[in-house]
């Protein structure tokens, strides 16, 4: 699983013994396409690499429906903000095709980011620059709507 889990570019720059760390706490899951990995509203207690396939984030609207903020695919993650704060989940996550991931449960990767502090640095850092990404993207989709439906 080690050579699987230096093609992410979560663990890109990890060592081989960061990586061996991950690897004990990392179990695989396989799921079916429109299988729901959770729901809004739910409460966050692990983060998911996806391996192959493609994972639907999205938010139900009242009166609309499912509104798709974003298609991971593979290599991406999702659900980490569960492990920086101990909030309900955002959003919704859908299987979009059959997928393959590697779940990681919070409780595991608290104790070893205790015990390892480099480590737990350069997550930490990779899962800030995605969150302000994701962020930045969110704003720019934001502006767009609120052009086309006259706001601005």
């Amino acid at each position: 699983m080690i050579d699987l889990l230096k093609k992410i570019p979560l663990f890109e720059n990890l060592t081989a013994a960061e990586l061996g760390k991950i690897e004990k706490i990392a179990r695989k899951e396989r799921h079916a396409k429109d299988a729901v990995m959770f729901f809004e509203g739910d409460p966050g207690n692990r983060c998911y690499v996806i391996t192959a396939g493609e994972v639907r984030i999205s938010k139900f609207i009242q009166n609309i429906g499912e509104e798709a903020l974003a298609v991971l695919k593979a290599g991406d993650y999702f659900g980490e903000m569960a492990l920086i704060e101990n909030f309900p989940r955002s959003a919704h996550a859908i299987a979009n095709t059959d997928i393959e991931v590697l779940a990681i449960d919070k409780t595991d990767l608290d104790k070893i980011l205790i015990m390892d502090r480099e480590l737990g640095y350069k997550l930490l850092w990779t899962f800030t620059r995605t969150l302000s990404k994701r962020l930045r993207e969110t704003n720019e989709k934001m502006a767009g709507f609120l052009a086309m439906s006259g706001g601005f």
